[in-house]
């Protein structure tokens, strides 16, 4: 397993950076339920490895967690979270968030999610979110 990217924030304390995927097929959003914390419902992401960078990081997790792969993307979000601490012993993250246009079908990989799938906005508002996608959906208006 490779090791996460990382520095020390503002504040000198550990921070990872991660790269995210905000997948939209119709009015639907592609989202998964993970098996490792932080547990909930939450958009393709994780840690970008040293010596990678945001985009590769982008593309290796979308196709890890979903089997899918990215066309295109754009950035919508680059910030830190502070708030935002790591089983892997950061106490923040540096996230780079992503619009994506994905081709390909859906392949669930069980030893990163317990499910996977297209979820309208009302289903959303229904579903407990991971913490930081809550922030992001909340950010984005979208919900």
């Amino acid at each position: 397993m490779a090791k996460p990217k990382h520095s020390k924030n503002k504040d000198g304390k550990l921070m990872h950076y991660t790269a995210g995927a905000l997948i939209k097929r119709g009015d639907k959003y592609l989202l998964i339920d993970r098996v490792k914390p932080p547990l909930g419902f939450a958009g393709v992401a994780g840690h970008i490895d040293e010596g990678e960078d945001e985009t590769q990081a982008l593309k290796r997790e979308v196709e890890e967690e979903s089997g899918l792969k990215v066309d295109d993307y754009k950035i919508l979000f680059e910030e830190e979270l502070n708030w935002n601490w790591c089983s892997k012993g950061a106490d923040s993250h540096y996230w780079y968030l992503f619009e994506c246009d994905v081709s390909g079908e859906i392949k669930q990989n069980y030893n990163e999610t317990k499910s996977i799938g297209w979820y309208t906005v009302d289903e959303i508002k229904k579903l407990k979110l991971e913490p930081v996608w809550e922030y992001w959906f909340k950010k984005l208006k979208i919900i």
